[in-house]
């Protein structure tokens, strides 16, 4: 049996941390920050998603290079871009209408209700969520991209996932990403094409494991 290999994720956000374990499956282990020990905020200054993805894994890896728990760590950084606000709130999509706590989730509402305001009188709803993930391994950066299209509804429909998967309907559903349980959301997630295309540039380094 081959041993798994052992990434940090650098997250405090236990919903993004369990998409992507169901997303990663038996492949690799993935300790979210807590279960590695680490106890940091790391800061999203940047104006891009890519930029933000990297910041936070270059932090990570500079406290966990030579901590033997894991061999490098991988990061990401999401945003919803609608079309018809140029992109909004992009980058800014966590901090739209102001700092949340990833504990609390219901202060997402107040994103939702920025967004649903700008929106109202927009004809086109047209959005997508992008994902971009960020691994260091031995000091070295490659960064992974998923997509997922979708469109934005005028009122919040469902109560799973978080942030605006209440009124984001992706392309090819009909129901939004708040009324999917794990496995629906899967099927079209933006996070999942990001980490399918990790796990099979991780693959090519070790071999996935046989039960």
């Amino acid at each position: 049996m081959i041993q798994k290999m052992k990434l940090i994720f650098a997250t405090n956000n236990q919903h993004k941390a369990e998409e992507i374990n169901a997303i990663v499956g038996r492949s690799f282990e993935i300790l979210a920050l807590k279960e590695a020990g680490i106890d940091i905020d790391v800061p999203e200054p940047h104006d891009t998603i890519e930029e933000n993805a990297s910041e936070k894994a270059r932090v990570i890896y500079q406290l966990t290079k030579t901590n033997p728990i894991a061999i490098g760590c991988f990061s990401e950084d999401t945003g919803l871009e609608v079309k018809a606000l140029n992109g909004e709130p992009g980058v800014k999509s966590a901090r739209y209408a102001g700092d949340i706590s990833f504990d609390k989730p219901r202060t997402f509402d107040k994103n939702i209700e920025k967004l649903l305001q700008k929106l109202k009188d927009k004809p086109d709803k047209s959005a997508r969520f992008r994902t971009i993930i960020s691994l260091i391994i031995d000091g070295k950066e490659t960064l992974f991209e998923g997509v997922c299209e979708g469109k934005i509804i005028s009122e919040k429909r469902g109560t799973n996932g978080f942030g605006y998967d209440p009124v984001f309907v992706p392309t090819g559903s009909d129901k939004t990403f708040g009324e999917m349980d794990m496995k629906e959301k899967t099927q079209f997630s933006h996070r999942k094409k990001a980490v399918e295309k990790l796990v099979a540039f991780l693959s090519k380094k070790n071999p996935i494991e046989t039960p």
